[in-house]
């Protein structure tokens, strides 16, 4: 256990520093992987400096450091949770649906993702591959929660619309027409 006398009158930077071999045993023990608990303790460190009022106290510092560390891991659970199961529904409707049309579909999908201004791709990117909510991408984003939400809305109407352009072209029985 770290003497906490000693490391009472150091700064913040310091008392981190200090606290970094304990921080990675905690993090490689719930994490079972010295390359995700790397990960953890670098994110729980950049959010460390970037917070208004951390703890100035190291006995407040160090549970403080563990709960970021520990959020960090089970927000991070959750992501490859939505992966998997987003990926588990492709691969259900992969199978339910003609595979010729299922590959055509995905390479019209991708290639109107790619004539989205780089905002709208962005965006869309964080909510619906990477599964965040939209409380979290107001915070990547530095806007608001409702500006959020109200530029995923325009960004799928806008893919949908450059996915479905090519094909309003064409009436049910397959002939071009306009």
């Amino acid at each position: 256990m770290i003497e906490l006398d000693h490391a009472a009158s150091m700064s913040s930077l310091s008392q981190i520093e200090y606290l970094m071999p304990e921080l990675r045993a905690y993090a490689t023990t719930i994490s079972k992987s010295r390359d995700d608990a790397e990960d953890l303790v670098q994110d729980a460190i950049e959010r460390a400096l970037r917070a208004k009022a951390p703890p100035n106290k190291l006995e407040e510092l160090r549970p403080w450091m563990f709960r970021v560390i520990r959020n960090l891991h089970y927000d991070e659970l959750r992501k490859r949770r939505v992966r998997r199961e987003y990926f588990a529904a492709e691969k259900r409707q992969s199978s339910e649906v003609d595979v010729v049309s299922d590959v055509a579909r995905d390479v019209l999908i991708r290639m109107a993702f790619e004539k989205l201004a780089p905002e709208t791709r962005e965006i869309l990117f964080f909510v619906d591959i990477m599964g965040l909510k939209y409380k979290e991408i107001a915070e990547i984003l530095d806007m608001k929660q409702g500006t959020v939400m109200s530029r995923v809305s325009r960004a799928r109407r806008a893919l949908l619309d450059l996915v479905e352009g090519p094909a309003k072209g064409f009436e049910k029985d397959g002939e071009q027409h306009g």
